[in-house]
This record gives structure tokens, C-alpha cells and sequence, in this order.
């Protein structure tokens, strides 16, 4: 199974808009260098300390794009909050398994299920249709740089 990274997204800050990057710098054991998560600045920062569920998020634009067409809203894959959009690669599959994005290395640790937070921005919709779809939380085994069309495998 392989799929490629669409889109690389961060936030410095807790609600701030995710901006898209052509590279990040994951580390082992933290997360992603710029990211809220990484200085611990989310808003799951407090309950997710320590956990490696919270160095990476992943969602695949398939699923946004599901989305958006069965409830006939237009929401970015900016606005689902996760740091990298992929494509063509089922990351249900991928917990608890160990994967390669570029040279990096991950694990799938759960998966990242809508929460009331989402709902509140995008709509109880989320919770309904994007079950199970809304991506995977992922901890870095090595550090490294990604890149826009990395593959995924």
C-alpha cells in the first residue's frame, strides 16, 4: 500500500489557521518543529502530554472530499486540522503499524476520530459522516524532513 503527501499543515498556536508548507522537520519523540503540538500550544496539549498520539496527525483527502459532496459543504483540508493530507493510502490500516513517509519513520498509534472541538467549527456533520475517517494520529520513530509528493508506504 502506498499513497503520497498532499498537503503539510501547521499551526504555531491553539486555533490558529493551519498553513501549508513544502517541508517539515518531524522529530522523534516531540512531533512537528513549528507545530502547536511540538511546543505544546493545542488544544489537546494538556491531555495528550507525553503521548506520541500527539507528535502527527494524518488525513487522507479522499474522505474530505466524501465529505463535502454528501453533506454539500465546501470545507478545506485545512479546516479538518490535521498536519498531513495524503492520498490513495487507507490510514485505518496503518494502526499500529509502522510506516514510511520519505525517510522518516511513524507508527499509527489511533485513530483520530472528529471531536466536539471540530463539530463546534465545521458543523455536527463532521461527527456523523467523518467516523472513522478523520485520520490517524501517528508518533515519529525517526527523525527527518517530508516533503510535498513524498511517497507513503
Amino acid at each position: 500500500m502506498t499513497g503520497k503527501i498532499l498537503k503539510i499543515l501547521l499551526a504555531e498556536n491553539a486555533g490558529d489557521v493551519l498553513v501549508a508548507y513544502p517541508s517539515a522537520k518531524l522529530e522523534a519523540g516531540k512531533g512537528i518543529v513549528g507545530d502547536r503540538y511540538y511546543s505544546a500550544q493545542g488544544t489537546f496539549s494538556e491531555k495528550l502530554k507525553g503521548s506520541p498520539a500527539s507528535e502527527v496527525t494524518l488525513i487522507d483527502q479522499q474522505h474530505i472530499d466524501t465529505f463535502n459532496s454528501t453533506t454539500g459543504l465546501n470545507y478545506s483540508n485545512a479546516d479538518f486540522r490535521r498536519n498531513i493530507v495524503t492520498d490513495n493510502i487507507d490510514l485505518n490500516a496503518l494502526v499500529d503499524k509502522e510506516f514510511r513517509i520519505g525517510n522518516t519513520r511513524l507508527k499509527g498509534i489511533i485513530l483520530c476520530e472528529p471531536c466536539a472541538y471540530l463539530a463546534k467549527i465545521l458543523g455536527q456533520e463532521v461527527m456523523i459522516h467523518m467516523t472513522h475517517k478523520a485520520g490517524l494520529r501517528a508518533q515519529i520513530i525517526s527523525s527527518g524532513t517530508i516533503y510535498l509528493a513524498d511517497m507513503i508506504s
